[in-house]
C-alpha cells in the first residue's frame, strides 16, 4: 500500500501547521481556556473561510473538498500537536458523516451550515460504558416526535447549535424498542444544558431532554439503519481520535529530547544518560507503531463492518497503550515541572489520559477484537442504547 500523501493533501497538512504554529501558542490556548466561551469564535470561522477545513470529508455537492479519511486523519493530528480545543471531532468529523450518510433536503441544508462554520453539532449518544449517558425516551405524537430523559458528558455541547440525539422508541406503533437518531436544535425548549470544563481543558454537558419536540423531517434513521449508522460514524470518530493521539504523541516527543538536551545534572545534559536515551527510544517506537496502527485502520474505514471494526479496534487498543506510555515516560523525564501549568506537556499529558479512554478503553477495544476474530456476537448495548 502507498502510504505517500498527493500534492493536495500535503498542501492541506503544510498550511494547516503554518495557521496553527501562528494562531496556538500554549499560553494562548491556556488563556482560551479559562475564558468563559472556552474557544475562540474566530479561530472556528478561520477553519471554515480561510482554511476551508470544516468540510475536507464532505463531498463537492454538499459543499466538501471531496475528501475522505486520510483529509480528516491529517487534519487532526495537526490539532493533536497544537491541541486543539475546538469542536472539529464532534461537528467536522462526526456530524458531517451523519449529514453525509442522511439523504435529504434537510441535511443538504445543514452541510452548507456546516461548512460555513454556521452550525456546531454534538453527538447526544448512549455510552458504551455505564454512567457514561442516561436514558433518552421517544414515543410520537400525531407527526411528532417527544424526547423524554437525559445524556450525560455531552462534549462539545455548550457550543453547539445542533445536538445529534440517539434514543429509544417507546410507544406502541410497532418500532418500540428501536434506536431512533435525531437532530434536535440546542435551543429548542425542554433542553437544558448543565455545563462544565473537563479535565483536558474542553467543554461538555449534562443534556436534559423535557417533552422536547421534534419534527419528523429531523429524524436521520430508526430501527437497524440507525444502529449501523451510529457503528459506522462512531468508528470514524474513533480513528480520528486515534490520528489526534499520534500528533499528540508528535509534540511530547519533540518536547521531551529538547528539554532532556537542556536540563544539566552533574554538569551534563540528561540526555546524555543512557538509561534516558533508552527511553526515549523506546517512546519514538511506539509513536511510529501508532502511526502504522492509525493508517491501518485509516485504509479500512471503507470495508465491511466486521473487517472494519476489527482495524478500527485493533488501532485504538494498541494506541490507547502507547498513549499511555509516551505521556507517562514524558513525565518522568520532565520530572517535578512536567505536571505544572507552565509547561505544554502537562495539558499534552491531560488530553492523552482522555484520548486513552475515549470511545472505549483499550480492554474495551480488545474484547471486541476478540469477539470478532472469533466469529462470535459482541457483547455489548446496540449503537444509541442506554
Amino acid at each position: 500500500m502507498n502510504f505517500e500523501l498527493t500534492p493536495e493533501q500535503v498542501l492541506l497538512r503544510d498550511t494547516l501547521r503554518r495557521f496553527l504554529r501562528k494562531t496556538y501558542s500554549h499560553s494562548r490556548r491556556r488563556e482560551t481556556i479559562v475564558s468563559p466561551s472556552g474557544w475562540r469564535r474566530e479561530i472556528w470561522n478561520a477553519f471554515a473561510q480561510e482554511l476551508g477545513i470544516l468540510g475536507a470529508a464532505l463531498p463537492a455537492r454538499l459543499g466538501g473538498l471531496d475528501g475522505g479519511a486520510i483529509e480528516t486523519a491529517i487534519v487532526m493530528e495537526e490539532f493533536g500537536r497544537c491541541l486543539v480545543v475546538e469542536p472539529y471531532l464532534e461537528s467536522a468529523v462526526i456530524g458531517g458523516a451523519v449529514l453525509k450518510h442522511w439523504d435529504s433536503a434537510r441535511a443538504e441544508a445543514l452541510c452548507v451550515e456546516l461548512v460555513a462554520g454556521r452550525a456546531i453539532f454534538a453527538l447526544a449518544n448512549g455510552g458504551r460504558r455505564a454512567g457514561q449517558g442516561r436514558g433518552v425516551g421517544a414515543r410520537r405524537d400525531g407527526g411528532i416526535f417527544l424526547l423524554d430523559g437525559r445524556r450525560d458528558v455531552v462534549t462539545a455541547a455548550p457550543w453547539a447549535t445542533h445536538l445529534i440525539v440517539s434514543a429509544r422508541a417507546s410507544d406502541d406503533h410497532g418500532d418500540a424498542g428501536a434506536t431512533l437518531l435525531f437532530v434536535v436544535d440546542s435551543t429548542a425548549p425542554g433542553v437544558a444544558l448543565r455545563s462544565y470544563r473537563t479535565i483536558d481543558g474542553r467543554r461538555a454537558a449534562d443534556v436534559q431532554f423535557d417533552n422536547v419536540r421534534v419534527e419528523r423531517c429531523d429524524l436521520v434513521a430508526s430501527g437497524t439503519p440507525a444502529s449501523a449508522l451510529l457503528d459506522t460514524v462512531q468508528d470514524g470518530a474513533i480513528v480520528a481520535v486515534c490520528a489526534e493521539a499520534v500528533g499528540c504523541m508528535r509534540s511530547v516527543l519533540d518536547e521531551t529530547v529538547a528539554y532532556a538536551r537542556e536540563r544539566r545534572q552533574f554538569g551534563v545534559p540528561i540526555a546524555g544518560f543512557q538509561v534516558l536515551q533508552h527511553r526515549m527510544a523506546d517512546m519514538y517506537m511506539a509513536l511510529e507503531q501508532s502511526v502504522s496502527m492509525l493508517y491501518m485502520a485509516v485504509s479500512k474505514l471503507d470495508q465491511g463492518p466486521c473487517e472494519r471494526m476489527m482495524a478500527v479496534s485493533a488501532a485504538k487498543a494498541h494506541i490507547a497503550g502507547a498513549c499511555r506510555f509516551v505521556a507517562q515516560s514524558a513525565i518522568q523525564i520532565h520530572g517535578a515541572m512536567g505536571v505544572s501549568d507552565g509547561m505544554a506537556v502537562g495539558a499534552y499529558f491531560k488530553r492523552m489520559m482522555v484520548i486513552e479512554n475515549q470511545f472505549g478503553t483499550a480492554d474495551d477495544h480488545a474484547a471486541r477484537y476478540e469477539a470478532l476474530s472469533f466469529g462470535t456476537d459482541f457483547l455489548r448495548p446496540p449503537a444509541g442504547s442506554d
